[in-house]
């Protein structure tokens, strides 16, 4: 179980509430994993449930900005189709849900392998919204910070 301080005024001297975020921390590590299993099995029809319409990407690399779910599974696709196909892994380090909205903030680590071997891995964070009862992705930055390809 996580445990987050926020500010309750906007007072710089206003009262900290440690506010419990476990049920979103669970969900979206839950969600997470969901998203590693699709990639690792090249499910496209798993992935498009845990992205926002409007979701966008960053990648680590080039900064690319994939721009909507449609875009996003026409990359995922081709990535798919390809020979040597990369594996991507994210690890989540720390969710932080916000007290006041159904946003959350999820920091981590990820890794790209191709035959179980890392080829690149970095830093990413992830913006998640609950909606209709469960999290999808809004936004992922990726940061690049070891490739070997």
């Amino acid at each position: 179980m996580q445990c987050d301080c926020f500010s309750t005024s906007l007072e710089t001297n206003g009262p900290s509430v440690c506010v419990m975020t476990a049920a979103a921390d669970i969900a979206i590590r839950v969600a997470r994993a969901a998203f590693n299993r699709a990639l690792a099995e090249g499910d496209l029809a798993a992935i498009g449930p845990l992205l926002a319409a409007d979701a966008v990407m960053v990648t680590g690399t080039d900064s690319a900005v994939i721009a909507g779910r449609k875009a996003q599974l026409m990359a995922w696709k081709r990535e798919f189709a390809a020979k040597d196909r990369m594996v991507y892994t994210r690890t989540p380090d720390r969710i932080v849900a916000s007290p006041v909205e159904p946003v959350a903030m999820e920091h981590g680590r990820w890794q790209g392998s191709v035959g179980g071997a890392v080829q690149a891995s970095g830093d990413y964070s992830a913006k998640w919204r609950e909606a209709g009862g469960r999290w999808v992705i809004e936004a992922e930055i990726y940061l690049t910070l070891v490739a070997r390809i």
